[in-house]
């Protein structure tokens, strides 16, 4: 073992020394939330792109209901949740009317993705791409950060 060990040292005298190459997983790139990780890891690792889509969205449509407390599902419960009047998830302080704007415009991108990207892919059979699913959960994980930032209400 020892003469083994010698040797190969011996015949790499002089050359470059190789440096493992770990490329690293396209949900480190993306920066992929921990919570939609969680949710929608192993279905993407299997191959299973728009059901790990639909998992997070899923699991987005969840996290509103429970902070928001508001019993509904999907484009109602973020357009409820979202509001105007009686708003139950302040992203904003909603004083400027550019917090107002921004608040408003939220609203729009939560219940947007539930129509657009999570009640496809629970009513249809949608192949999604690799990179598809690796857009949608950006924007899931996005969504869940702006959720964790939101104000005291």
């Amino acid at each position: 073992m020892r003469f083994e060990k010698i040797t190969r040292a011996a015949r790499n005298i002089g050359a470059v020394a190789e440096t493992t190459y770990r490329p690293s997983h396209p949900f480190d790139e993306r920066n992929i939330h921990p919570s939609i990780t969680r949710v929608s890891f192993a279905l993407f690792e299997d191959g299973h792109y728009s059901q790990a889509t639909f998992e997070a969205f899923k699991f987005l449509d969840s996290l509103v209901k429970s902070i928001s407390g508001v019993n509904d599902s999907g484009h109602g419960l973020m357009m409820n949740a979202f509001g105007d009047k009686n708003t139950k998830i302040k992203l904003t302080e909603m004083v400027t009317q550019s917090q107002q704007d921004e608040q408003s415009g939220f609203k729009f991108i939560f219940a947007g993705t539930m129509a657009a990207i999570r009640n496809p892919r629970g009513h249809e059979i949608i192949h999604d791409s690799i990179d598809q699913c690796l857009d949608h959960l950006s924007i899931a994980s996005t969504l869940v950060r702006r959720l964790e930032g939101r104000k005291a209400p």
